[in-house]
């Protein structure tokens, strides 16, 4: 007699253990998706803003090429520097600690170049809305 009892009185712990075991399935399938979702985002931007800079780049570097003297020592010394920054870049080790460390002294010495050069150029990633797009004219 006893035994049909305990069964009714551990009824309660029994349904909280079942819901608790569900809702945690649930969620290590749910929190993967969403994890995999805001890992490509930001894989995307980081590789866009990399990409960015890559450009700026190749661009200084093809104007050294028609003319070596077109820009100070100093100058040249930063774009090597970012050209190295870049290579160095972890694409395929995202949790490498270097990561936010590479990505801030990229920034800054982007920010050292156009500055010595006198030019604005400002990554602001790609544009966000359509309404961003009204100064594009073909």
């Amino acid at each position: 007699m006893a035994d049909i009892f305990d069964s009714s009185l551990n009824l309660e712990e029994t349904h909280f253990k079942e819901g608790y075991d569900e809702g945690y399935k649930d969620g290590l399938i749910t929190g993967k998706d969403e994890s995999k979702q805001v890992g490509l985002k930001v894989g995307f931007e980081v590789g866009e803003e990399l990409g960015f800079y890559r450009g700026c780049v190749n661009v200084w570097s093809s104007a050294l090429h028609v003319d070596p003297n077109c820009f100070s020592s100093r100058v040249k010394i930063s774009i090597k520097q970012m050209d190295e920054l870049i290579e160095k870049y972890p694409v395929l080790d995202p949790e490498n600690l270097q990561v936010q460390e590479i990505m801030d002294s990229l920034r800054l010495k982007f920010k050292m170049v156009c500055s010595s050069l006198h030019v604005k150029i400002d990554y602001d990633g790609y544009p966000k809305s359509s309404s961003d797009a009204k100064d594009i004219e073909f």
